[in-house]
């Protein structure tokens, strides 16, 4: 218990000193990495979580099967080529052309499909600055013999679990679908986008 304790309070600690980024130490370490990263490929597999507070929290074990992988999103709203003619300025539609997914869980779209045979767990923010930001994807093996017999992990093997990113099954996912608060007892926050659809028919 006092073992338990004293982990339980480390990574308090180091979520704390993530969400301050004036704290010398922290900000030091993460300019230097992001020299490396903005230069590097958008999907990288790392070999240990940046953020092992967040990482442990969707199940993160250092153990066979498991795989982080750090992904780059663009910051800002999609870009559209402006029509060269038959359209007024106010409808020309270039500007403020958004996706109707948020950052994080494009990001885990885009690790499933790199890595078709691992399933998505979660994902957590890293950093950010003005042009991009980055996120680390928490993904596991169902294949793997090791988490096949894990007992809190056998349920990724199943035929229902797969492809969750793609389903929006995520924590992430979850919440750009409305479902945050299911668990609670509580409503869904809007209907679903083809209830909605069909409702309009």
């Amino acid at each position: 218990m006092a073992y338990q304790k004293y982990i339980t309070e480390l990574y308090h600690r180091i979520r704390d000193k993530i969400r301050e980024p004036e704290y010398s130490l922290i900000r030091s370490i993460i300019q230097e990495r992001k020299q490396k990263w903005r230069k590097g490929y958008p999907i990288v597999r790392v070999e240990h979580p940046t953020r092992i507070d967040r990482a442990r929290q969707y199940g993160f074990k250092a153990k066979q099967g498991f795989v982080v992988a750090r992904v780059r999103m663009r910051k800002g709203a999609m870009h559209r080529a402006r029509p060269k003619r038959g359209r007024r300025p106010k409808r020309m539609g270039v500007n403020k052309i958004t996706s109707e997914k948020s950052n994080q869980r494009i990001a885990e779209e885009r690790c499933q499909k790199k890595y078709t045979n691992l399933e998505v767990l979660g994902s957590y923010w890293v950093w950010a600055d003005g042009q991009y930001t980055w996120y680390e994807i928490v993904m596991v093996d169902p294949s793997h013999p090791v988490i096949q017999s894990d007992p809190n992990l056998c349920w990724v093997s199943k035929p229902s679990s797969r492809h969750r990113a793609l389903k929006g099954l995520t924590p992430a996912g979850r919440k750009g679908r409305g479902l945050r608060n299911r668990g609670m007892g509580a409503e869904k926050q809007r209907p679903s986008i083809k209830a909605h659809h069909r409702k309009g028919k």
